[in-house]
């Protein structure tokens, strides 16, 4: 298999088709009536009969040969037929041996390549920003559901400020000793006056300079509770909101970092039934859920470069008809402190999806590098 544009190893989970089969183990034959059931099916949605392959003009094969060489494709766990009389489509496991043996990975054209770097160039944003954009810029891209696993606030703060932006609201502006600068806007009582956002800002910047977020979270919240007194009411409620802001009510923001998904609908363009629906509703359920955060992030991870994860193979997609396409991205020290990826249904663009999420993954681990 070709690998993408920046060099990374393209790693797929280990998988065996039904019987043990490997793409080896076919012949001429069988590898190329795979390849183009599987190509066409990508490209439309419908299975794949015989007479369909018999008008290539490169296949000089009979409507019976390839049927023959289909049911023989079917029996090894590689094609299925949703009727006896109907076409063939490719499995969960025809689908693998085809992304392992039999896809030629596409190119990224310059014009991509200038695309996604513009998408999710800094220039002044904040590393969240960053981020949400290439997810964004994924989905577009991709025409799938674009998704980044932020990486753990785990530098230590240098400054945290409240600043008004008229009734009603305030902009939380924390700096962080490695450069970064996070921007956030909370509500506030109308009327607050200007002291208490002095008050709260001066409390907070004495307590977590010199402390991670998730360091400081457990002792300020004990000395809210004993300074309370002392401290403003509004000025100790906006302390609550500014700590809140990034930790989340358990902290655990703080401690795993955040999920951003993009482009959720266009899985349920691809929806055909009330029964698929359900299925992608169910997905994005587990989407939210905190612990399937860390269970992504250790999926693209356990490897270099990108993993590929069709179908049944990871439980969190086992009822969905979706594949996963990720790559985890590096800081300057070269530790993997994030993910990037793609899902979509299984009959997604493979050849052109991995190459954008590979490139993807490179760019963004330079930015927040």
């Amino acid at each position: 298999m070709t690998t993408p544009d920046s060099g990374s190893i393209v790693t797929p989970p280990p998988a065996t088709p039904a019987g043990g089969s490997s793409v080896q183990a076919l012949n001429d034959r069988a590898r190329e009536i795979l390849r183009r059931i599987v190509e066409t099916y990508v490209s439309s949605g419908e299975a794949v009969g015989s007479r369909t392959l018999s008008r290539f003009d490169d296949i000089d094969l009979s409507p019976a040969t390839i049927r023959n060489v289909m049911a023989d494709l079917e029996d090894a766990g590689l094609l299925y037929a949703r009727h006896t009389s109907a076409g063939r489509l490719p499995t969960d496991a025809g689908l693998r041996m085809f992304v392992d043996g039999l896809l030629e990975i596409g190119r990224l054209s310059e014009q991509e390549r200038d695309r996604i770097e513009a998408q999710c160039a800094a220039n002044g944003r904040s590393v969240d920003q960053v981020l949400r954009q290439a997810s964004q810029s994924l989905a577009g891209l991709s025409e799938q559901v674009g998704l980044v696993i932020a990486p753990k606030s785990e530098s230590a703060l240098q400054h945290i400020e409240f600043v008004s932006l008229g009734p009603g609201r305030a902009l939380v502006v924390m700096v962080l000793k490695n450069g970064v600068i996070e921007n956030r806007i909370i509500d506030v009582p109308v009327g607050m006056p200007s002291s208490a956002l002095i008050e709260a800002s001066n409390y907070l910047t004495a307590r977590l300079v010199g402390r991670t977020l998730g360091e400081a979270r457990g002792a300020v919240t004990a000395e809210l509770a004993r300074d309370r007194a002392q401290l403003d009411a509004l000025a100790g409620d906006l302390v609550e909101r500014g700590l809140a802001v990034w930790a989340g009510p358990d902290g655990a923001a703080a401690e795993q970092g955040a999920l951003i998904v993009r482009g959720q609908s266009r899985l349920l363009e691809d929806v055909a039934a009330i029964d698929d629906l359900e299925r992608v509703r169910r997905l994005f359920s587990a989407l939210e859920r905190k612990e399937t955060l860390l269970r992504l992030l250790d999926l693209s991870s356990a490897a270099q470069g990108v993993r590929i994860f069709i179908g049944a193979e990871n439980e969190l997609f086992r009822n969905a008809g979706c594949s996963l396409i990720i790559s985890p991205y590096t800081n300057a020290d070269e530790m993997v402190v994030g993910a990037i990826g793609v899902i979509g249904p299984t009959r997604m663009n493979y050849a052109r999806i991995i190459p954008m999420v590979d490139y993807t993954a490179t760019v963004v681990g330079r930015l927040i590098g």
